[in-house]
């Protein structure tokens, strides 16, 4: 069973939380949340200012995969941007 837009959110949210909070994580879970943020995209029910920040998400999230054995200096390197996305998709959450 597909998830519903508003789990695919959380889920998102609680992801990148985890990224910002413990500064590390896998390639596993950027792939992850690169199939998130493009599900998300192709929904036509996404808030606009959602959009851009789950653009934003989806390039880290490509980068994140591809950057082998140093993805926790990218997921480092990426703290204040993280923060902003999980408060921009957590506004409509709330």
């Amino acid at each position: 069973m597909p998830l519903r837009y508003e789990d695919q959110l959380h889920v998102l949210q609680d992801l990148l939380t985890n990224h910002s909070t413990d500064c590390c994580g896998s390639i596993s879970e950027c792939e992850q949340i690169e199939r998130l943020a493009k599900s998300l995209l192709t929904n036509g029910n996404v808030e606009q200012n959602i959009t851009a920040a789950l653009q934003e998400i989806y390039t880290y999230s490509q980068q994140g995969a591809q950057s082998g054995g140093g993805v926790n200096t990218h997921i480092s390197s990426h703290q204040q941007q993280l923060q902003q996305w999980v408060n921009t998709i957590q506004y409509p959450l709330e």
